[in-house]
């Protein structure tokens, strides 16, 4: 059982991480600096926000909440671990990014930009989690009969230290120093 001020301390994490997330709608910024919610010209028109720019403009996709959220948890000093799941396919290539971080023995999963599974998510281990998100993704996605291999999971890449554009954001996540999430273990 955890003591009093240990479940206070989680308690005061979580609320901190949700009163600023909860001001944060999906949507994204593109490079002329244009608020839209539809996807219609993301690919070629993105630009990632840091996070001071998300906390003003109120809107943004998963990977502009990643970044706020990793700012957030860090500025507590709670280490995350940020994933990048894409499915190489046709005709699009469907991404996730996502957060996982240790409390008190439990993975956790933040999750804010994937509003039907907002929250906090716990697991007893990381690959649990992963599992877990891969088959939401996968039934989010509507992927079928998939080929295993053109699903990747990146993981531990760095924060992003300027405004990139979708393509730069997929070389950023993609770079060989970044190490990929065993699949075999899922």
């Amino acid at each position: 059982m955890r003591c009093y001020n240990e479940h206070m301390k989680e308690r005061d994490y979580r609320k901190k991480i949700d009163e600023t997330m909860s001001q944060i709608e999906y949507g994204w910024v593109d490079k002329d600096n244009n608020k839209r919610t539809e996807m219609a010209g993301f690919s070629d028109n993105y630009r990632l926000q840091l996070p001071d720019e998300l906390l003003e403009s109120k809107l943004g996709v998963c990977w502009d909440q990643v970044e706020l959220e990793r700012k957030l948890f860090s500025e507590l000093g709670i280490k995350v671990t940020p994933f990048f799941i894409v499915y190489y396919g046709e005709p699009k290539c469907p991404t996730h990014t996502f957060i996982l971080f240790e409390d008190s023995g439990k993975t956790i999963w933040y999750e804010h930009a994937w509003q039907s599974h907002a929250g906090w998510h716990e697991y007893e281990s990381m690959t649990d989690a992963i599992r877990d998100i891969r088959q939401i993704f996968l039934t989010e996605e509507k992927l079928e009969n998939i080929n295993p291999s053109n699903l990747v999971i990146y993981t531990n890449y760095p924060a992003p230290d300027k405004k990139l554009s979708c393509v730069e954001f997929y070389h950023h996540c993609e770079d060989r120093k970044n190490p990929r999430f065993k699949q075999e273990t899922l």
